[in-house]
């Protein structure tokens, strides 16, 4: 026969306690960076990321460790060049920023190593966010045999970084994008797939229409194998998964970039006036065909503010697109409402 306790009365006071404490005990809230479309998707939400090192590599340029729940946990780094009087215990102060993204074989620290960007006068007004994408990280969340989750370099800078950079290191929701190669592509996707988020977008011999033909599938296709990866991990198969595929192919994006400022540039791959001689790149000519076809897509859906620079003989190499970085400055700080 079962016995039943009666408790006395510290028991019963200790009781009661316990109930109330567990009634008024708030629930821990969300950390900042949590990842909204992931959580409705019914997959487990970012719970953001964490600078965990910050390092002054330079005058005015500095570079923040950052472990990244999108990234898997990872630290990966990313390299502000900060504005004149910038200071992020300055809670009050947030700065129009630009967003430089580095191409495919590259790192954070591609700009400031192989530009003068960090020596260019009129960026001393605007904090320009150089963040790492990975060797070949396409800027997109594999799709990882449809499993997702490690690398999502796109959830990683447009919902973690962007967060973490907006509350504690003073950039302001004032914001252009603007990449080489694999980040020109990278540029013209967040602008196109995040509306709102930036004002402006600039391309440098960018992969702006990956599936325009077989030879431009099987071009990125090779590109995504670099460092023994499975090419099919990024976007998965080009015809079976081709709903992704075209959701990263920013000529199937056009409308949605027709209301913004869009650079684009790029050479035909030939000897150029910036080229050793006899330098040719059939990855340039790819590219420049790629473009060509977005240009006029965008002019086919109504975009007005387009400014392309297709200058003919000139392969795939930073001084082209330096050259184009200076070029599309009055656009983007435009854009910015920063005078150049």
């Amino acid at each position: 026969m079962p016995v039943t306790t009666v408790p006395n009365g510290r028991s019963r006071f200790l009781l009661v306690l316990a109930l109330l404490l567990a009634v008024l005990t708030p629930t821990a809230p969300a950390l900042a960076g949590a990842d909204a479309p992931a959580e409705a998707a019914g997959r487990t939400p970012s719970r953001g990321a964490e600078v965990v090192d910050v390092t002054q590599v330079a005058d005015r340029q500095v570079d923040l460790s950052v472990r990244s729940t999108a990234l898997g946990g990872r630290t990966v780094k990313v390299r502000l060049l900060t504005p004149d009087g910038w200071d992020p215990d300055d809670r009050r102060r947030h700065w129009p920023t630009f967003w430089l993204l580095h191409g495919c074989c590259g790192d954070y620290t591609s700009w400031t190593a192989r530009t003068d960007v960090a020596d260019t006068e009129s960026l001393r007004d605007v904090l320009v966010v150089m963040p790492e994408a990975g060797w070949n990280g396409w800027y997109s969340d594999w799709w990882n045999n449809g499993e997702g989750g490690d690398p999502a370099w796109e959830t990683f800078h447009t919902v973690e970084l962007r967060h973490l950079l907006e509350r504690d290191w003073g950039a302001s929701r004032n914001r252009v994008v603007a990449g080489l190669s694999m980040g020109g592509q990278g540029a013209l996707l967040y602008a196109a797939r995040h509306p709102g988020m930036f004002r402006a977008t600039a391309a440098y011999s960018g992969s702006a229409h990956p599936l325009l033909d077989d030879e431009s599938v099987n071009r990125i296709l090779g590109l995504f194998a670099g460092q023994n990866n499975d090419p099919l991990r990024v976007w998965g198969d080009p015809v079976a998964q081709r709903r992704i595929w075209r959701a990263h192919d920013p000529v199937h994006l056009a409308k949605r970039l027709k209301s913004l400022p869009v650079y684009l540039s790029c050479g035909d791959g030939t000897t150029g006036p910036l080229d050793r001689p006899g330098a040719t790149s059939a990855l340039e000519a790819d590219f420049n065909r790629q473009n060509h076809a977005l240009a006029a897509e965008l002019k086919r859906v109504g975009a007005r503010h387009v400014t392309t620079n297709f200058y003919g003989p000139g392969t795939h190499t930073w001084a082209y697109w330096e050259r184009e970085l200076h070029a599309s400055l009055p656009m983007l700080l435009g854009a910015l409402r920063v005078r150049g």
